[in-house]
């Protein structure tokens, strides 16, 4: 089953140094129709102005996951371990028994945008890691390219069942994913436009996606996508490990 959201209905919120799209329940937005696939609890769509910097700030038992779509993203956190990263970056933050982090635009000239979601993890209280991986447009062209899974390898390792795919797809080109039964997943349209199954989308379009389903899409233009495949059901932190 595919629910398509347009660009239109997804929560838009402003705050001067920042513009965001905040696709599910996030701080004070709250909406009991959007919280969230799955272990999938947030999926933010953060632009940052120039030297912007959204200071250090605590979480625990979740997988803060990054993807940098524009500009120079900065990292800092509790664990001494600072980073940098320009567009097709991935980085993920376990900040499992808990951490403070940061997120800054390392440009004072030019602006820069990131995706960050929260996958929650398949156990609590995890020791605080950081891994990140910077990929090329060469290696996203043109394919769905795992860039986060539970095996970690040339991906970055995630600690739950999940995987993230990008792709960078000339006109005409298309790709597919196939959904489990147990399987679900969230589909967004970074940029560009795409033909889905029958559907068309466009820039900041999204798609949830309930297996068992397979899902085909065909570039119109140069596009830009990002798919998350998750369990379609969540269980409590702790019990896959037990």
């Amino acid at each position: 089953m595919l629910e398509i959201r347009r660009d239109s209905e997804i929560h838009a919120e402003e705050g001067g140094w920042f513009q965001a799209r905040w696709h599910f329940s996030f701080d004070h937005y709250r909406d009991p129709a959007q919280m969230g696939i799955g272990p999938l609890r947030v999926f933010n769509d953060d632009r940052l102005i120039p030297g912007a910097d959204w200071p250090m700030h605590p979480h625990a038992d979740v997988e803060g996951l990054t993807y940098v779509v524009e500009g120079t993203f900065e990292h800092a956190d509790s664990l001494g371990q600072n980073g940098r990263l320009q567009p097709g970056g991935v980085q993920r933050m376990t900040l499992g028994s808990g951490a403070l982090h940061s997120e800054r635009n390392g440009s004072k000239t030019e602006p820069m945008r990131f995706l960050q979601f929260w996958i929650l993890p398949e156990a609590a209280g995890l020791e605080p890691s950081l891994e990140q991986r910077q990929f090329t447009r060469e290696d996203l062209r043109n394919q769905l390219r795992q860039v986060v899974g539970p095996d970690g390898g040339e991906a970055v390792k995630v600690h739950q069942r999940a995987t993230v795919h990008v792709a960078a797809l000339d006109p005409g080109v298309e790709v597919e994913h196939a959904f489990e039964e147990d399987r679900a997943g969230y589909l967004y349209l970074i940029g560009g436009a795409a033909r889905l199954n029958d559907d068309q989308l466009a820039t900041g379009d999204a798609v949830k996606v309930y297996g068992p389903e397979r899902v085909r899409l065909r570039a119109v233009e140069e596009t830009e996508l990002i798919l998350i495949d998750v369990p379609r059901q969540y269980l409590p932190v702790g019990v896959w490990a037990r």
